[in-house]
């Protein structure tokens, strides 16, 4: 499982600048305005090999009695239970405040690993300026700059060091012989309902009230001789509509179970359609590179027109997930139910696919012939020869002269080829492009 690293500090410290510079990204709003942030906002962030998890939170005041302030202490409270490490953010210019030290006493009273971060330090010695930050007792103190990226690749370092768990995801063995099937999707779609639904009996609570689930739990199963494990996950709500703190831990559990998983069940409620939180988990799904199959419960509870209306969503606000098989089901009257397990046993076998070089390589040329890529520039690019680079998803890697300027366009004429002659359904197909080096490249004529 990735690290979970939650920055949490007071208003204005930096937090959001260093939450786009872990995950190289800008996503979280910036401004030179206090208070910005008010939810929790997750991201991937990467070291080398190494990914972790950032949660973004608002500025943190533990004593707010009501108000927004309120709602969003208790947004960071989510995040520091959610987290293996805290990441404190303090105003290396602006010094210590008298809110420092009640975020510095409640993290003390938790007892979670925390580091600090005293950002804004650019030009700054490491001597006096930051000795004032020790009476935080929370140990010693990284002189970092979100803005100008100095001083992170250590503050990362550290942090995962201080996770004390792998680093690195675990690789899914291919030859388990068990399939990790997560079942994913809004509160209350009927993710609990389904899996009792399978199994036969009541082995997960199922209530009609969002978010029930609070973990991700795995229950082992078998059909047909061939062995599953099921995991049920917690709903993924609107960030800001997570407030309680038992529900610490579902977001993250969420997340991570989609990684580790093989195939993902994305699990729509028909009586409300597609929404754009079904929308924001499918491309979560995808940018895991999970396989996935997606499912409309509670089919039987609308009319004809309301289908309709959800097929006709289905189609633009899940248009990413085309190479997707789409069921129509009731898991409480049990319709529709069977089918599924062969678009999962597909869209597994299609995410562990074995493709060969040289038809891999056949494939790449045959497709040139009929429509060679476009000039970019000076460059009309030349693809040479394509092999296999990983599984889970399946990974081609395509070599020859200029292939960085191949177009995304050319990149998807390609993955249509591969996808129909390999039969890939049900899983993301990556396609990555390496120029050939010039071996004469630095001598002289």
């Amino acid at each position: 499982m990735k690290p979970v690293l939650a920055l949490v500090g007071r208003p204005n410290v930096g937090k959001s600048t260093l939450f786009n510079r872990l995950t190289q990204t800008r996503d979280a709003i910036v401004a030179d305005y206090a208070g910005l942030t008010r939810d929790r906002h997750y991201g991937n962030g990467k070291l080398g090999k190494h990914e972790f998890i950032v949660i973004d939170t608002g500025g943190f005041e533990p004593d707010a009695a009501s108000g927004i302030y309120k709602e969003m202490a208790k947004q960071t409270q989510q995040a520091v239970a959610e987290s293996d490490v805290v990441i404190f953010v303090l105003d290396a210019r602006g010094g210590l405040s008298a809110q420092d030290h009640d975020i510095a006493k409640y993290l003390r009273r938790l007892g979670k690993t925390t580091l600090l971060a005293a950002n804004k330090a650019e030009g700054m010695t490491q001597g006096q300026q930051l000795v004032e930050f020790f009476e935080l007792g929370l140990g010693e103190v990284l002189p970092v700059s979100a803005a100008h990226g100095q001083g992170i690749r250590s503050l990362v370092e550290q942090a995962l060091a201080a996770a004390n768990m792998p680093q690195d995801a675990q690789p899914l063995e291919e030859d388990s012989g068990v399939i990790k099937l997560a079942v994913a999707g809004r509160p209350n779609v009927g993710k609990s309902t389904l899996i009792n639904t399978w199994l036969g009996e009541e082995r997960l609570v199922a209530f009609d009230m969002p978010g029930t689930t609070r973990d991700a739990i795995s229950v082992p199963f078998e059909r047909n001789g061939q062995k599953f494990s099921l995991i049920d996950t917690a709903g993924l709500r609107r960030r800001g509509k997570v407030f309680e703190a038992i529900e610490k831990f579902s977001v993250v559990k969420t997340l991570q179970a989609i990684e580790s998983a093989h195939v993902v069940l994305l699990l729509v409620d028909a009586t409300q359609g597609v929404t754009d939180q079904d929308a924001h988990i499918a491309g979560y799904i995808l940018e895991s590179g999970r396989a996935v199959v997606v499912a409309v419960n509670k089919w039987d509870a609308i009319d004809d027109y309301q289908r309709q209306l959800v097929q006709r969503s289905i189609e633009t606000r899940l248009a990413f997930l085309k190479f997707a098989s789409l069921h129509l089901i009731s898991a409480t009257r049990r319709q529709g139910i069977g089918p599924l397990w062969q678009s999962i046993g597909q869209a597994h076998k299609s995410a562990f696919c074995k493709m060969s070089t040289p038809l891999l390589t056949r494939l790449l040329l045959e497709a040139v012939q009929f429509q060679s890529p476009q000039r970019s520039g000076m460059f009309r690019p030349k693809p040479r020869y394509a092999h296999q680079g990983g599984m889970n998803p399946p990974v081609i890697v395509i070599h020859g002269n200029s292939v960085e300027h191949i177009p995304d366009s050319y990149k998807r004429f390609l993955e249509g080829r591969f996808r129909k002659a390999f039969d890939l359904v049900g899983t993301p197909l990556r396609i990555e492009m390496k120029t050939s080096s010039n071996p004469y490249a630095g001598k002289a004529a």
